[in-house]
């Protein structure tokens, strides 16, 4: 496993981290015992960076692996999580300072852990971003300054907001998902702006959400249908040769030199194992030209989520 420095907080991240989303039954039924022993597949292999949200499987992914960190020794892994977002549309979203605080208490008693390594906020497309900027980021600061967390940072799926953000008040991390993987690499253009400020960058959904599969994309994909059709021919490409997508996608993002880590989700430990066999192949560079071509016509399209305002 390589690791790469998560921005100025002095972490080394490994290349290729855990998305736990999928501990929470998110994508399927997944039985407990199964996603603690991908849990511990993962840390085995050398992943050190969990990320996790109250979000996911309305706080189910959050107690299984709390459940599947008992075990384990707190300098073998970094662990974040989020706050602000706790269900799936607006009215379940709370930004206030009170709620973050009170957020923060419940995700570590369900984690088992008395701090955290990384605390976001979640999907901030789905706030006022005043109040992130005013209320939402400061009530994080002042918990790291009670050490409840190492570092600060923000999420979310619009690009430009985390140059709204980063330019009016301090944050460490961001998570972007979505926007670089191979038909959307718009989270590129913006790494300068990160590297300038410091701010360490983790890399989301490499496989678009499932837009890059082998499987095909799942009926309530947000993306456009010209998107959906693009991938698809990509797909085929990819089988054509072979190979799944979705290994080509997992090397394309993890090969960035400036990205520091990318999240992938799965509670299948054997996919995990593969995930990481992977990435430390040989990427396809032929391939990869010619699904990238196939991709030009729908490049960096995206889609919307939040209030109208933010997109």
């Amino acid at each position: 496993m390589k690791y790469r420095p998560l921005g100025q907080t002095g972490l080394e991240v490994s290349v290729l981290s855990f998305g736990a989303s999928s501990l929470g039954s998110v994508f399927r039924d997944v039985p407990e015992d199964e996603g603690v022993r991908t849990v511990h597949t993962a840390l085995d292999l050398g992943v050190n960076l969990i990320d996790c949200s109250p979000y996911y499987g309305l706080t189910r992914a959050e107690t299984v692996l709390g459940k599947a960190l008992r075990s384990v020794p707190r300098d073998r892994y970094y662990l974040a999580t989020k706050c602000g977002r706790y269900g799936a549309t607006p009215a379940d979203c709370d930004y206030s300072a009170a709620r973050v605080v009170q957020s923060v208490e419940e995700s570590l008693h369900r984690l088992g852990v008395e701090h955290l390594d990384i605390l976001q906020v979640h999907d901030i497309e789905f706030a006022d971003i005043g109040q992130i900027i005013n209320e939402t980021v400061p009530a994080l600061h002042k918990l790291k300054q009670q050490g409840k967390t190492r570092f600060v940072g923000i999420t979310g799926l619009p690009l430009r907001l985390f140059r709204q953000v980063i330019q009016q008040v301090e944050v460490d991390t961001v998570l972007s998902y979505c926007h670089y993987q191979l038909n959307d690499t718009g989270l590129e253009d913006l790494l300068p702006f990160l590297r300038e400020h410091g701010v360490g960058v983790i890399n989301a959904s490499p496989l678009g959400m499932g837009l890059l599969s082998t499987r095909g994309t799942p009926d309530w994909h947000p993306a456009p249908a010209a998107v959906k059709h693009a991938c698809a021919r990509a797909a085929m490409a990819c089988a054509a040769c072979n190979m799944p997508i979705e290994k080509l996608a997992v090397q394309f993002a993890c090969a960035h030199p400036q990205i520091p880590t990318t999240l992938v989700g799965t509670a299948n430990p054997d996919n995990l194992r593969r995930n990481v066999r992977w990435i430390e192949e040989p990427i396809d560079l032929n391939l990869l030209a010619e699904v990238r071509q196939e991709l030009v016509p729908v490049h960096n399209v995206t889609w919307t989520q939040g209030r109208p305002e933010n997109n």
